[in-house]
């Protein structure tokens, strides 16, 4: 008889009822949050669903990744033509001490001026980055300056605010381009 009941729990775990993995998916970015975009107007997770979109988080110090970062994504912008108004982009800063919005509207303008900039209060944005599984640390320097770590990629969101995918900064221009077709094309 045992034999018999494990058999049977052996077979359901195996061929019984499961979830599809979109619909397992939690819609992490679709997690309320309240910051401001770069002209001090406040936001919140509801701006940015109804519209694929592609997040990165960084800071306006950020020597080398961020600004690499946000170039590649105007460039893929620019290559996208008219399709780029299918993409949301979207630059958070995890640096609001410096990050003023006036500072972030300076800077995402500078590459894009489709690209939206958010800041907002450390404890806002702290929530929001965890929320998401966005990593960040404030590091100190020789003479009382910091600077900030975090991670490189770029995600990937669906219009229901699921997580779908990054683009490295290790993949080249055609392979990230062709992930953002594919994106913007499924949703």
């Amino acid at each position: 008889m045992l034999v018999a009941v494990a058999a049977a729990g052996g077979a359901f775990l195996a061929f019984g009822p499961r979830q599809s993995p979109t619909s397992a998916w939690e819609a992490i970015y679709a997690k309320p949050f309240q910051l401001v975009d770069q002209d001090g107007t406040p936001v919140t997770q509801a701006n940015f669903l109804g519209k694929p979109s592609a997040w990165f988080y960084g800071f306006t110090h950020c020597p080398d990744v961020c600004p690499t970062a946000l170039a590649e994504m105007s460039g893929i912008l620019e290559a996208l033509g008219a399709d780029a108004d299918k993409l949301q982009v979207v630059f958070v800063s995890v640096d609001p001490e410096r990050d003023t919005p006036e500072i972030m509207k300076d800077y995402v303008e500078y590459f894009d001026a489709r690209i939206t900039g958010l800041t907002g209060q450390l404890d806002q944005v702290t929530t929001m980055a965890k929320d998401r599984y966005i990593f960040f640390e404030k590091v100190p320097l020789e003479g009382g300056d910091y600077q900030m770590e975090h991670q490189a990629s770029i995600q990937l969101v669906t219009a229901d605010g699921r997580f779908s995918g990054t683009l490295a900064s290790e993949e080249g221009f055609e392979t990230r381009l062709a992930k953002v077709r594919r994106h913007i094309g499924n949703n």
